[in-house]
């Protein structure tokens, strides 16, 4: 069979006028629904008898219009490149391509989700999708109220993370063919405003140990969570299958599978973060442990410690982190530790250090007298 020939076409319409089309002959398969495709309407008529001389030389434009418009086609035959017959898919539903992509990834997509709905009043198709709409959407972002609580602004680390994940849909649907345009290149990123980290410091952490809890296992889960750099979603679903003895027998690691990066890693346990497992058992860990303890039971135990500082669960991870670089321990480290994927997460906590700095002072003094040498 010979290459498909690319024929341009009219029929006659209402008012004096003819429709004008392309013919494929023979016909072309659509890569999307594998169905074989004669004609492609173009969506422009001309005058089938011109009387005026405005007529005449609107026929001439439009007809110079389609015949570029057929020598595209006849490339994109020889190319055997036939997404432009699919415009069937162009008029898909966006918003449930990205409501579906949304169900299989975390909350912050869902809210994403929800957010572009709202701002595009529940409708929106592939074809919709442009430059401007997505340049409006970041602005209905910069200006929006939260979602469960309409009187309250959404924050703006909250409307950055939301405008990362819609231009991470975005680059989802570029790969999947849904557009053809690469979008994102032409878009602005929403910057986000560094939230300070709060952590304790030794003595802080030394003085919380120390200080009776009203909850045993919340105590225990805290002071492991500063001990090995675990956030909570994972202490609460550490399981005694979780802990192994290491190769060399000395000591025991966690074998876990991370819940927020889906990272699987075996990391040591120091005998003091062990102890705080307690009794080796079967099931949970920490059995009894609510995310309902890390808020007022938790506030309450740190008064009692003497700690004012804004200290949330999360934050004894951070104090992992700064107290181990502040040890000595390398950058590299704390990072495989924390399980994060790039190092660059890591460096975050390098500011902090500035802050333990103060500990240092008084330490090396060369204006007091020695002690005494023992013979």
């Amino acid at each position: 069979m010979g290459r498909t020939k690319v024929s341009l076409r009219s029929r006659p319409i209402s008012g004096g006028r003819r429709t004008l089309y392309l013919e494929f002959y023979p016909p072309v398969r659509v890569r999307e629904t594998m169905k074989m495709q004669r004609y492609e309407t173009l969506g422009m008529y001309v005058w089938d008898k011109p009387k005026t001389l405005t007529q005449k030389q609107y026929n001439e434009a439009i007809f110079a219009q389609a015949e570029a418009i057929r020598a595209l086609r006849v490339q994109a035959v020889i190319n055997e490149e036939f997404d432009f017959l699919d415009k069937e898919k162009m008029k898909g539903d966006f918003l449930a391509y990205f409501h579906k992509e949304a169900t299989q990834r975390n909350n912050s997509w869902m809210s994403c989700y929800k957010h572009f709905y709202q701002f595009v009043d529940g409708r929106c198709t592939f074809r919709q999708l442009t430059v401007d709409l997505c340049v409006r959407f970041r602005e209905y972002l910069m200006n929006a109220m939260q979602l469960d609580d309409p009187t309250k602004p959404l924050s703006v680390n909250s409307a950055s993370n939301y405008y990362r994940k819609f231009r991470g849909m975005l680059a989802i649907t570029l790969r999947d063919d849904y557009i053809r345009e690469n979008i994102n290149e032409h878009l602005e990123r929403i910057e986000a405003k560094r939230n300070r980290i709060e952590f304790l410091n030794f003595q802080e952490l030394y003085n919380l140990s120390k200080t009776p809890c009203e909850i045993p296992v919340l105590k225990r889960a805290s002071l492991y969570a500063c001990l090995s750099g675990l956030r909570i979603s994972d202490i609460m679903q550490l399981t005694w299958n979780n802990i192994v003895p290491n190769i060399k027998g000395t000591g025991y690691n966690m074998r876990i599978r991370t819940e927020k990066t889906e990272t699987e890693a075996t990391l040591p346990i120091s005998p003091d973060a062990l102890e705080l497992c307690g009794p080796r058992g079967r099931g949970l860990v920490f059995k009894g442990l609510t995310r309902s303890m890390l808020n007022k039971p938790l506030k309450k135990w740190l008064a009692a410690a003497g700690i004012t500082k804004h200290i949330t669960f999360h934050c004894l991870r951070h104090t992992y982190a700064v107290l181990q670089l502040a040890s000595g321990t390398d950058i590299y480290t704390v990072s495989k530790m924390l399980t994060h994927k790039h190092v660059t997460t890591t460096e975050i906590y390098l500011d902090l250090l500035d802050e333990m700095k103060e500990d240092t002072l008084g330490r090396i003094q060369i204006y007091k007298d020695p002690e005494p040498m023992v013979a």
